[in-house]
C-alpha cells in the first residue's frame, strides 16, 4: 500500500509538470483539444503495458503500475475536459478527444505489452 502511494505521488507530480509545461500550447479562449491530458493518458497506457509485459514482482507492480501509472494518468481530468468541450459546443473536438483517447490508450497498452515480449 505504501508503494502504491509513493508511486502515485511521483506520477501525479510528473503529470502536473507536463501539464504546466504544455500550458503555452492551449488556446487563449477555451479548450480546443486537451493535448496534455491526451498525451499523458496515452503515454501512461504505453508504460503500463510495458510494465505488465515485464511480469514484475507484486511490490514493483504496486509501485510502478498501480501507483505511478495510476497517479500519472487521469480519468477525472479527461472527464472534466470532455464536459468542458461539450459545454463549449465543440462537438467534433469532444468526439475525437473521447474516441482517440480510448482507442489509442488501449492500443498503447497492447503495444507496450508486445514490445516487451518481443525484446525479452
Amino acid at each position: 500500500m505504501i508503494s502504491a502511494g509513493i508511486g502515485g505521488a511521483f506520477g501525479a507530480l510528473l503529470r502536473y509538470i507536463i501539464s504546466g509545461y504544455m500550458k503555452p500550447f492551449r488556446a487563449k479562449k477555451g479548450i480546443i483539444f486537451p493535448v496534455a491530458t491526451w498525451l499523458i493518458n496515452i503515454s501512461g497506457s504505453l508504460l503500463l503495458g510495458m510494465l505488465y509485459g515485464l511480469d514484475l514482482s507484486l511490490q514493483l507492480w504496486l509501485l510502478l503500475g498501480v501507483g505511478f501509472c495510476g497517479g500519472y494518468t487521469t480519468f477525472s481530468t479527461f472527464g472534466k475536459e470532455v464536459i468542458d468541450l461539450l459545454l463549449d459546443k465543440q462537438w467534433l473536438q469532444a468526439f475525437w478527444y473521447v474516441a482517440t483517447s480510448v482507442l489509442l490508450s488501449i492500443a498503447a497498452v497492447w503495444g507496450g505489452m508486445h514490445v516487451v515480449f518481443i525484446f525479452s
